[in-house]
């Protein structure tokens, strides 16, 4: 589940670093590791000179949960690019690691362990040094279950750490993992020593470019310049002002008004013309692709039965969905992997593309099913518009559905304890990463235990084959994702919708502003002129 809004309608490194790349990626990743300073900056920046100072004011949809912060979910990504970092960090368009507090890494041939270099110069904002504990206390919270993390089954696949050099790691694992980097790309370096006030939003502590200053919740965040930053000279800003904006129109009006230089709620619509309109820009997310879908809950008696889903799948109008709600950026998917992944066919994907005949034809096998509950959440008006979508298509073909909006938090709580009662709607993010991540981490997706209380063997071994390859790409993981993809077709406990491009809104002043791959906002290089 993603619950952040970017865009939506809302309602209310180097040798060893060249090495392991080889190792899980392929030849092709032996290209040239980039710092993080060099990082590709979004958001359509011209040649204008940095500046330094300011307050960089951000309009944001959602409060943070600070109990989700391993979750990617709401506005935990904004805040974890803000004040914490991972050992490496994948760029916009590949799964190549780049090295971030590990300056490079040696894979063992088997895959089986891996040594990673640490920088010796990065400091937690409380002024102690960071070392090799830090990194295994980091894994180990991320593993335990009481923070909700999706990779942690990747991270409890570690089975030793070696801490001995205080500027080197060594991780021995169960098995080769072909989402290793995922993991590394994703885990937060947290602070052992204020990890109890964490959860509770009073103290947030990492290595980052800024650190947290205050909270008032459902209003405003603050976070400050890292005087003690690694990178010279970085970040350019010295303060970050995230204010709660719950109603979409109010975002455009404060970003239009000058009361905030950034927004994470304006409209698909409203980014359009925002783009046409001299002193503003949009920014897509390129790289950190989302998807919609439909999930459901395989123990209702109605839905226990694949040719229900497989009707509901036929019947979805998903070009409609992309050109009406989200207005043409993005494009409509069977399956849940991007253009750009290693995961995605053209052949497959097309499985369940419109066709009403074929949906009337496995409904006449079938009772006639109850009325159907669809869950989703109201934070963002663009759930609610597809929900009705969904609704009128799944009426043409005699499904009656009954829309059940919930409040966001709410949602987010049915959907990790897996207690939707029939149908939901949301979107995920996970399948940009390596695609292996998806079935055995998301929410959704875990092969193990999902929101949809889908079991399946042949789903499993499916899972587990791609995610025990030693590389994420390459002819052996193409056809291990086929066979995954297959599984997902068949089963179809999740339905596909859409691969949506997130936007963000911004005033041309904005510069330097950037995201990973999770939509972690990064304004490292960001500065306003």
């Amino acid at each position: 589940m993603n619950s952040s809004p970017g865009g939506l309608d809302r309602r209310r490194f180097l040798r060893g670093s060249a090495v392991a790349a080889l190792a899980i990626f392929g030849g092709g990743a032996l290209a040239a590791c980039t710092s993080a300073v060099n990082q590709a900056k979004g958001g359509g920046d011209d040649n204008a000179q940095p500046v330094r100072g300011g307050t960089l004011k951000y309009g944001v949809g959602l409060d943070l949960i600070p109990a989700n912060i391993l979750t990617n979910t709401g506005t935990t990504p904004w805040v974890v690019g803000l004040v914490f970092e991972s050992l490496v960090r994948y760029p916009h368009d590949k799964l190549e690691p780049q090295p971030l507090l590990a300056k490079s890494w040696t894979l063992a041939p088997d895959g089986k362990s891996i040594a990673l270099e640490l920088r010796d110069d990065v400091k937690f904002h409380s002024g102690r040094a960071f070392t090799s504990k830090d990194v295994e206390f980091a894994l180990r919270t991320y593993a335990d279950p009481k923070w909700s993390a999706q990779l942690k089954s990747t991270a409890a696949a570690i089975t030793a750490f070696d801490t001995t050099d205080p500027h080197k790691i060594v991780l021995t694992l169960s098995q080769p993992l072909s989402n290793l980097f995922d993991l590394l790309d994703t885990v937060p370096i947290l602070d052992s020593e204020s990890i109890d006030q964490l959860a509770t939003g009073d103290k947030l502590v990492g290595t980052g470019p800024f650190r947290f200053v205050s909270r008032i919740p459902n209003s405003q965040l603050v976070f400050e310049k890292n005087p003690n930053y690694w990178i010279p000279d970085r970040p350019y800003l010295d303060r970050v002002e995230f204010t709660v904006i719950t109603d979409n129109q109010a975002q455009l009006n404060a970003l239009k008004t000058g009361q905030i230089h950034l927004a994470d709620a304006i409209t698909y619509r409203d980014n359009e013309n925002l783009g046409k309109t001299a002193g503003f820009k949009t920014i897509p997310y390129e790289g950190a692709e989302l998807q919609t879908y439909v999930g459901a809950n395989v123990q209702d008696p109605a839905l226990s039965d694949v040719r229900l889903r497989q009707a509901i799948a036929y019947a979805i109008d998903r070009e409609r969905i992309v050109a009406e709600v989200f207005r043409g950026a993005g494009y409509p998917v069977s399956l849940p992997w991007p253009k750009g992944s290693p995961a995605f066919d053209t052949t497959r994907n097309a499985r369940y593309s419109r066709d009403l005949a074929k949906a009337k034809q496995l409904l006449s096998q079938l009772p006639k099913p109850p009325k159907l509950p669809l869950t989703y959440s109201t934070a963002y008006n663009a759930f609610e518009a597809t929900a009705q979508i969904v609704q009128a298509n799944l009426a043409e073909i005699g499904i009656e559905v009954e829309l059940q909006p919930v409040e966001n938090g709410t949602f987010v709580k049915q959907l990790i304890g897996a207690q939707f009662p029939g149908l939901w709607l949301t979107d995920h993010s996970w399948a940009q990463l390596v695609p292996s991540t998806l079935a055995v981490s998301a929410y959704p997706f875990n092969a193990r235990k999902n929101s949809s209380h889908y079991e399946s063997p042949a789903y499993v071994a499916a899972s587990d084959a791609a995610w025990k390859l030693p590389q994420g790409t390459g002819p052996e993981a193409v056809q291990a994702y086929g066979a995954l993809s297959d599984q997902l077709l068949e089963g179809l406990f999740l339905i596909e919708i859409g691969v949506r491009y997130q936007q963000g809104a911004a005033t041309t002043k904005l510069h330097g502003f950037n995201w990973t791959k999770r939509r972690e906002t990064l304004f490292t290089e960001a500065f306003l002129a």
